[in-house]
C-alpha cells in the first residue's frame, strides 16, 4: 500500500459564513425554537445544515456557554456568532436570536393575560414543555456519544448530575469541582490506556 493510500482523507474546513447568512440562520431559530429545545435548534443549523463548525467545537462552545451567567441560547448565539465572524457575528447572531422573542412574548403577554387560565391554553403549553424536554435528551445523547471518550467522562457527567439534583448545589459549585478533577485527568502528559469501549468490551 502506497504512502498516499494510506494517509488519511483530510478533514474538510467549516464552511464560510456572511452576517446576511449568520442573522438570517438565528433569526429563524429565534423564531421557531421552543424552551430549552433550542440548543438543539442550534446544533442542528450550524452543525449538521450549514457546516460551520463539527460537534467538538459546538460542544466546547456550549461548554462555555454553560459556566457564564445568562441565557443559554443567547450566550451561545454571542459565542457561536464571534466565531464565525467575530464581533459583527456575535451582533447579528444575538439580534437575530432575541428578536423573534421580544416580538412574540410580547404579543403573548398581552393574550396570556387575556385567556392564560383556558383549559386549552394550560395542555398546549405543558405539551410543548415536554417536546422541550425531548429535543434536549436527544441532542446530548448525539453529542455524548462523541464527546465521551473514558470512564472517567462517564463518572464527570454522574457526578455534576448528582450535585445538581441530589444534593442541591449550585451549578458554579460543581462546575469549579468536576473541572477541577477534569482538568487534573486530562492534564498534558497524563496516559490513560482504558476506554469506555474498552471497558464495556471487557464485561462481556
Amino acid at each position: 500500500m502506497s504512502e498516499a493510500a494510506a494517509a488519511p482523507a483530510p478533514v474538510a474546513a467549516p464552511r464560510e459564513s456572511s452576517l446576511l447568512e449568520i442573522f438570517g440562520v438565528f433569526l429563524q431559530i429565534g423564531a421557531t425554537s421552543f424552551g430549552g429545545g433550542v440548543i438543539a435548534y442550534l446544533r442542528n443549523a450550524l452543525v449538521k445544515q450549514r457546516q460551520w463548525m463539527d460537534d467538538a467545537t459546538f460542544l466546547e462552545l456550549m461548554s462555555i456557554s454553560n459556566t457564564l451567567p445568562g441565557l443559554n441560547a443567547t450566550n451561545m448565539s454571542i459565542l457561536a456568532g464571534n466565531r464565525l465572524k467575530g464581533a459583527p457575528g456575535a451582533f447579528v447572531a444575538i439580534l437575530g436570536m432575541c428578536l423573534p422573542g421580544f416580538v412574540f412574548m410580547t404579543v403573548a403577554g398581552i393574550l396570556y393575560g387575556a385567556h392564560g387560565d383556558r383549559t386549552l391554553v394550560t395542555a398546549a403549553l405543558k405539551g410543548v414543555a415536554a417536546a422541550a424536554v425531548g429535543l434536549i435528551a436527544a441532542t446530548w445523547y448525539q453529542l455524548g456519544k462523541k464527546s465521551i471518550h473514558s470512564n472517567f467522562d462517564a463518572v464527570v457527567i454522574l457526578l455534576a448530575v448528582v450535585g445538581i439534583n441530589q444534593f442541591k448545589l449550585s451549578v458554579p459549585v460543581v462546575l469549579l469541582v468536576v473541572g477541577a478533577l477534569a482538568i487534573y485527568y486530562h492534564r498534558p502528559g497524563a496516559v490513560h490506556k482504558e476506554s469506555t469501549s474498552e471497558w464495556i468490551n471487557s464485561l462481556r
